[in-house]
């Protein structure tokens, strides 16, 4: 993120609830903009439903450890900072693991190995490091909220829309997140065998986030030119 975040725990540097969620959300988006968690962004984003899975997951493990982290941050020595950042990561994705293995079985299993890999992530120790760390818990809780909010709507774009192109329906699957009352919330808009196969397989996914980025920067572009139009006429 920029370089607001990453400053010493000042009142004058502090940021503001509306910039940590225009930059968890589009700026700075995690997905988009600094391209962290590529690989179970790619990997998992086959259909809406594994999306949204590992994107709640994600969200919840960046919430509940920016505000450990957060509310340790003074009694932490420097040295053993970084072990129990990691720890408590460790122990909040085991924790969701056990707990999606337990009431969620299917989508455990769909998931697989890109669940405990939550660990290694390096989006969830980036903003430990460089915001929860050096925050109060409140402005945590925001930044946690704003940046897995970011990720989880960039998972869901690529699996929605990979899922839609590749075998004609939305939210395939859906008990598997949503439990049997979700049966028929699937969409069949063509058969399966219509679709484009390549839209689901690794290559699909690099073309579609490849797209993604395209589009951001063309938003971005386009609305800094027209607020530099703006400047000019006043």
């Amino acid at each position: 993120m920029s370089g607001d975040l990453t400053a010493p725990d000042t009142d004058t540097d502090a940021p503001t609830t509306r910039s940590l969620l225009r930059e968890g959300l589009w700026s700075a988006n995690p997905g988009l903009v600094t391209l962290l968690g590529l690989c179970p962004l790619l990997a998992t984003s086959n259909t809406a439903v594994n999306a949204l899975g590992l994107g709640l997951a994600t969200l919840a493990t960046l919430l509940v450890t920016n505000v450990s982290v957060s509310a340790l941050r003074h009694a932490l020595p420097p040295p053993i900072r970084l072990p129990a950042h990691v720890l408590i990561i460790a122990s909040t994705v085991t924790a969701i693991e056990l707990s999606m293995q337990a009431w969620l079985p299917g989508l455990h299993a769909a998931l697989g190995i890109f669940l405990p890999l939550i660990v290694t992530n390096c989006l969830i120790l980036g903003r430990a490091q460089a915001f929860a760390s050096r925050r109060p818990v409140a402005l945590a809780v925001v930044d946690a909220l704003a940046t897995g909010t970011g990720f989880l709507a960039v998972l869901l774009v690529l699996g929605a829309s990979r899922e839609l192109i590749g075998q004609g329906t939305l939210l395939a699957d859906a008990p598997l997140l949503f439990g049997e009352r979700a049966s028929g919330w699937t969409w069949h808009l063509f058969a399966a065998e219509h679709g484009l196969l390549l839209a689901l397989l690794p290559p699909g996914a690099f073309i579609a986030l490849g797209l993604l980025l395209a589009a951001h920067r063309v938003i971005d572009t386009r609305r800094s030119a027209r607020i530099h139009g703006r400047s000019h006429e006043e």
